[in-house]
């Protein structure tokens, strides 16, 4: 309320002070049809004066500083995916055990367009891919203790402010913290009740395919902006078991 007073008291202020400047006119020259022409003129502009300011100026420097906000967002999923998430996706798919059906879909390199990643195919097959991962009890301590190392590393991710630009690897990033979460607040993983197994699947089935969609658009990303870690993503490609860092 108090905000709104303000702005009516400063309308009004404005107001009285150009019809104060106005009424100088006139005392001074007693000339109305002036006064008129040039009120006209600058009534007139004000929508040519929007146009230009709020939209056209406004709507570039919105545009510049989003790609500055996407860059620096870009790369802070570059560092969570050299700290956990190719190794995540390593860890995903050494566990599914019909991924080499679909293992073609993510088997990028250097001749990709972007209709190869999200455009067409890849996103599209790999969204109709039924996600089946099974995990022991054995293979999901070691998940645990991987997540679990990682936990503070994800946990400064979500504090990031610039995140909320970017919905999809959010929603991501929260799929991945749940499930370490759900793993950290169960004191065995070994000999749970079914259900708890089912439930936990879940949560892994989640996380992969959210994961998998972000680290495709990552991927489309360096391709088409940095060449070099591109070059690198393809050496260390979590899918490809032919893949080398070292260059032959």
């Amino acid at each position: 309320m108090k905000g709104w007073n303000r702005f009516l008291y400063l309308t009004a202020g404005l107001v009285a002070l150009s019809a104060i400047l106005y009424a100088f006119h006139f005392f001074l020259f007693r000339d109305t049809h002036h006064i008129f022409i040039y009120l006209v003129g600058d009534v007139a502009f004000v929508p040519i004066e929007v146009l230009l300011v709020t939209v056209i100026i406004h709507r570039l420097l919105t545009y510049r500083e989003k790609r500055t906000l996407l860059t620096k967002l870009n790369m802070v999923i570059g560092a969570f995916f050299g700290e956990v998430g190719t190794e995540l996706l390593n860890i995903f798919a050494a566990h599914d055990a019909d991924f080499d059906r679909v293992r073609p879909q993510v088997l990028v390199n250097q001749n990709w367009a972007s209709r190869d990643f999200l455009g067409l195919q890849a996103a599209r097959k790999m969204a109709a891919y039924d996600y089946t991962v099974e995990f022991d009890a054995a293979s999901l301590d070691q998940l645990r203790d991987f997540l679990l190392a990682r936990r503070e590393f994800l946990l400064r991710l979500l504090e990031n402010p610039a995140l909320l630009e970017h919905e999809s690897f959010t929603d991501m990033l929260w799929a991945v913290t749940h499930l370490t979460e759900e793993l950290a607040h169960r004191a065995s993983l070994h000999d749970l009740p079914a259900a708890d197994y089912a439930h936990l699947a879940g949560d892994v089935t989640r996380a992969y395919a959210r994961l998998l969609a972000e680290w495709l658009r990552y991927m489309e990303h360096l391709q088409r902006t940095y060449p070099y870690l591109f070059s690198l993503a393809l050496r260390t490609n979590p899918f490809d078991p032919q893949a080398e860092v070292s260059l032959t």
